[in-house]
């Protein structure tokens, strides 16, 4: 889990989220949400993200705000349990 909110939120391509669904999102003004464990576990599933998804949430009255951000500043909005993923990801890891 920490290793996937780390990739979603912290791997970069030019500044923006390296997964493209994220960036989509992200660009759209969304909110990295929620990380579900095991909530895909079909084949496909599993061989793609190990079971993993993700929740974009979206607040109609942030989504012109967080979009700017993201796109002008390269600014994620993401969530409490988002950004406490990350920074056990970051407490924990070697990189």
């Amino acid at each position: 889990m920490r290793l996937c909110a780390w990739y979603l939120y912290g791997e970069k391509h030019r500044g923006y989220a390296l997964n493209p669904v994220a960036n989509f999102h992200l660009q759209n003004g969304s909110v990295m949400w929620r990380i579900n464990w095991m909530a895909d576990t079909s084949p496909r599933g599993i061989a793609a993200s190990c079971g993993m998804m993700v929740n974009y949430r979206y607040f109609l009255e942030e989504t012109a705000s967080n979009s700017a951000a993201y796109l002008g500043n390269k600014q994620i909005k993401a969530s409490e349990q988002v950004l406490s993923l990350v920074s056990q990801f970051q407490q924990n890891s070697k990189l």
